[in-house]
């Protein structure tokens, strides 16, 4: 299965209809899976001009196969929407949890270096009931991500009412999950780790999932930004 992930800046309108877009009715060759998100600022209130400006949107796919993207990307019509924008191609490494969208992923596909570059993707459904807690113990975490050194990207997304995500690019493997872990002496280290045992103790979301990619391919351009990810490192030697 291939993945991508996708960003876009453009009108408000625009974005609503490819918010809206109906993919059972128009379903592209070979699409398994999309998730439309309005993309949105880490670790900013909630609700703010910050955190969510209109027209910025955030696609999540997978797909039988890339030659299947790169068809609908050149020849559909919201796919040709969605190609003026920036985004990744990904090949799954690991996945920790579960939702069942995306159901049939292996724990883990392979091996790869603690030191390549990595993408990470979380996505959840949430208990209405408990979203003033994941709020709570959310946005510390969302700030903990944003002033990591060890990420180049990081934003959410989300589809109300109960779909969140989060979506990261880092240095290393090794970066991200010293943040996870609080190897650090930055203030506020132990703010996922704090997050993880509420969850643990009364759960917020229906499901969730965190997904790790590496990254094969990078297109356009994001906020005047290219080339996002960073290069895998050579092997001594070379």
């Amino acid at each position: 299965m291939a993945f991508s992930f996708h960003l876009l800046e453009t009108s408000t309108l625009t974005a609503v209809r490819l918010l809206l877009q109906r993919w059972s009715r128009t379903q592209p060759v070979g699409l398994h899976r999309a998730e439309p998100m309005a993309a949105m600022e880490l670790g900013t209130p909630i609700v703010s001009t910050r955190r969510f400006r209109p027209g910025r949107v955030a696609l999540f796919a997978a797909w039988e196969s890339f030659d299947d993207l790169d068809a609908w990307l050149a020849e559909d019509a919201v796919g040709r929407r969605w190609a003026k924008g920036w985004h990744v191609r990904l090949e799954f490494l690991r996945r920790w949890g579960h939702v069942a969208a995306f159901d049939g992923l292996l724990a883990q596909a392979g091996d790869h270096d603690p030191s390549e570059p990595v993408v990470a993707v979380t996505l959840a459904r949430l208990k209405l009931p408990q979203v003033p807690r994941f709020i709570r113990w959310g946005r510390p975490v969302e700030a903990q991500v944003r002033d990591d050194p060890g990420q180049v990207l990081a934003l959410a997304a989300g589809a109300p009412p109960r779909t969140v995500s989060t979506f990261t690019v880092w240095r290393s493997a090794q970066a991200m999950t010293d943040m996870v872990a609080g190897r650090s002496d930055a203030p506020g280290a132990h703010r996922h780790i704090e997050a993880m045992q509420e969850r643990r103790r009364v759960d917020f979301h229906r499901e969730f999932t965190t997904l790790r990619f590496r990254c094969l391919e990078e297109h356009g351009s994001w906020q005047g930004r290219t080339g996002i990810v960073p290069t895998r490192p050579s092997p001594p030697g070379s």
